[in-house]
Parts: structure tokens; C-alpha cells; sequence
């Protein structure tokens, strides 16, 4: 029954959910079977949807990687973020109808369950710095979390950011932070590659020996030399990857030895289909899963069945514990991933176990969103 399924219709839906943008794609059989993917862009990658919908329709949903082939190699400016984020969100979708399909959840799909549990790591939020920051840690190791994630001391700023003002007092921050927290806990910095080479290694230099467990993103990743670079000036871990589009850009920073934690994001870098080759490429040079997850339930429910399918897996990211979120989005998602303390539970419904209400999020719009456009105090542009 299964092998004369028919793709009917793929909808985009880039809509605002509570507190932000997301980027759900739904994908409709002519047996009444669905999926649901996300990703990120929104309404640029609706268009991508909508491109690779015209010749998807009629085609098998259970022929994945087939799939995935064509919608990539088809197109003569293949790759970039754009069309692997509607890759990413249509890839999922389809492995949600499979196993739906076949009755099983994804994770049967990707060669079973290795892990009851998936450990997350949470996050100060990036409105408390200094003390404010460290007692936000304290709380969530008072609630289970042993890794947890900071943010650099500047970040709240709309408007400015100076890298050599932010990196005393953040390594300040981790120093005292070390101190009250403990060896046992695993402390990590994002620096949202806000920093140049020569700043992310004054920035290291002001650290304490064994203070950080991971540096993520501390620099742009469009040079993997830049990379390597800043590796042979600290032994801090990397965790960076959470930009990459494709299993391609992982390649240098993993067969170079450059970094220890691959942020890879399932909704980016082509799917659950790409994501389990990075996965496996990462295994054989020992290098660890610690997956970015920015976006809604659908992204956490994929990202599960991923980390719960792979040994070389870390902690996922969670957004759910961020104090500034005050969202309940369990009107769009009335089934989804839950944390059982610091812990997504790994369940066993079928296909990414997800429900969301198609007519809620059809009752939303898009709306203007765009990142801060930080500058430094003369006038010069820098990263968010």
C-alpha cells in the first residue's frame, strides 16, 4: 500500500507563532497521510518550497533519498542556505510520512534507538550579565541542568557592541562563574561569532585554566583557516557548524581536527538525509552531535529522533527554560516534545510524533522581523 503513495500538495506556512517567525512546511499524500517539516528564512524559503512543489507533486514520499537527490541536484546554482533550509523542511516532512506509513517513529528510520533520553543544555538567556547571570545558572543546576550555556556581556544591546569592551568582563563573569558553580557542571559560552581571531584569543587568554568546556562560534566560519588559526592559540573546545548548509561545509573543519562539537541544525543543513551523514562522518573522527534548535516543535521533535539515533551525540539545545520566552505554543502544537527536567524523553508514536493545528497556524501571518544591526562605538559595522 505504502509503495503507491503520491505527493498531493506541499503547503508553506510562514507564519508568526507567539513570539516569533517560523517556517512550517506540510506535505499532503493522496492516502491522506501527512508530514510536517520546518526551517528557518521563512518567506524566502516559501518560494523555494513552492518551486520544488511543482515537480514534487506526484512523485513517491517514501523514496527520501531519491528525493533529496533530485531537489538538489537538479538545480544549476545548487546548495546555499536558502534552498537547503526548503531541502531541510520538506526532507523532514517526508521522513514524518514515512514513518506514519509504516507505523513506526522516525528514529526506526535512521537505524534505531541508541538512547532512551536525550540531555539537553540550557541557557542563562541573554539578558543577564555578571551576577544576574551566574545566579540564573545556579537555578537551572538547582532544576537538573549539568551543562549550561552563557552569553557574552554586551549582547542585550541593540545597537552597539564593542568586542574588546565585552571580553574582560565576560571572562570576569566565567571565572566567578567557575567558582560558584563547580568542576562537575559543563559551562559554555556562544559568542555568535561577534569576535576576530585576535579577540577570541585575548578572550581565552583572560580565562582561567579549565573554566570553559566549549567556545561556541566565537568567530565568522567562512574561513576554516581563521579557524585553525585561533585553534592553535587556545585548547578550549569548538563548537561551531550551526550555519553550515550542507555536509560540504563540515568537511574541512572535521578532516582538519578544527573543532570537537558539531551545532549542526537539521532544519539547515539539508535534513534528518544530510544530517545523519555529517553524523556519521563526525563519528569516525570523534567528534560530537550538539545540535543547534533555534526554532519551533517541529525542528526539536526532528533533532530528537536524530540524537536519539547516533552515538557521537552531546546535549541538544533548548530554548524551553529561557525565562523571556513567556509563550505557550501548545495551541499550535498540542503534541510535541516535552522536557522531563533537563531530558526530552524519547517517545514512541509514529513518525516525529508531533500534532499541530493546521488552523491555528493558517489563522496567523508573517510578520517584519530583522536582526539587530550592531555597530561598534565608531560607527563601523559588526556581527550580531
Amino acid at each position: 500500500m505504502t509503495e503507491k503513495l503520491k505527493i498531493t500538495a506541499i503547503k508553506p506556512y510562514p507564519v508568526w507563532v507567539g513570539t516569533r517567525n517560523q517556517m512550517l512546511v506540510k506535505v499532503e499524500t493522496d492516502q491522506g497521510i501527512f508530514g510536517w517539516g520546518e526551517s528557518g528564512c521563512e518567506r524566502a524559503v516559501a518560494g523555494a518550497v513552492e518551486h520544488y512543489r511543482e515537480f514534487l507533486i506526484g512523485r513517491n514520499p517514501m523514496q527520501i533519498g531519491r528525493i533529496w537527490q533530485e531537489v538538489y541536484r537538479s538545480q544549476y546554482f545548487e546548495g546555499g542556505r536558502v534552498l537547503q533550509a526548503a531541502i531541510s523542511a520538506i526532507d523532514i516532512a517526508l521522513h514524518d510520512i514515512k514513518g506514519k506509513a509504516l507505523g513506526v517513529p522516525v528514529y526506526e528510520l535512521l537505524g534505531g534507538k541508541q538512547r532512551d533520553r536525550i540531555p539537553t543544555f540550557a541557557s542563562t538567556g541573554d539578558e543577564a550579565e555578571g551576577d544576574a547571570a551566574i545566579e540564573r545558572a545556579r537555578e537551572l543546576c538547582a532544576r537538573g541542568w549539568q551543562a549550561i550555556r552563557f552569553f557574552p556581556v554586551g549582547q542585550s544591546s541593540r545597537d552597539i557592541f564593542e568586542p574588546r569592551e565585552s571580553i574582560g568582563a565576560t571572562a570576569n563573569m566565567l571565572n566567578k562563574a567557575r567558582e560558584a558553580l563547580g568542576d562537575d557542571v559543563v559551562l559554555g559560552i556562544d559568542y555568535h561569532h561577534r569576535l576576530s581571531v585576535a579577540e577570541a584569543a585575548s578572550f581565552c587568554n583572560k580565562l582561567r585554566r579549565g573554566v570553559l568546556d566549549f567556545l561556541e562560534e566565537p568567530i565568522r566560519d567562512e574561513t576554516p583557516e581563521a579557524y585553525e588559526s585561533l585553534r592553535r592559540m587556545t585548547d578550549i573546545p569548538f563548537a561551531i557548524g550551526e550555519e553550515f548548509a550542507s555536509k560540504w561545509q563540515f568537511l574541512p573543519y572535521i578532516e582538519r581536527g578544527i573543532h570537537q562539537f558539531n551545532r549542526i541544525d537539521v532544519c539547515n543543513v539539508g535534513g534528518l538525509t544530510e544530517a545523519m551523514k555529517v553524523a556519521g562522518w563526525s563519528e569516525a573522527h570523534y567528534v560530537d552531535l550538539m545540535p543547534h534548535n533555534p526554532l519551533g516543535p517541529v525542528c526539536t521533535a526532528a533533532t530528537v529522533h536524530l540524537a536519539c539515533a547516533v552515538p557521537n551525540f552531546a546535549w541538544l539545545e533548548t530554548r524551553e527554560p529561557e525565562t523571556k520566552l513567556g509563550f505557550d505554543n501548545s495551541d499550535f502544537f498540542p503534541v510535541q516534545p516535552r522536557l522531563d527536567g533537563p531530558d526530552y524523553p524519547v517517545g514512541d508514536l509514529p513518525g516525529l510524533g508531533i500534532e499541530v493545528n493546521e488552523a491555528a497556524i493558517q489563522a496567523q501571518s508573517l510578520r517584519f522581523w530583522e536582526a539587530p544591526h550592531l555597530r561598534r562605538r565608531d560607527g563601523s559595522v559588526t556581527n550580531w
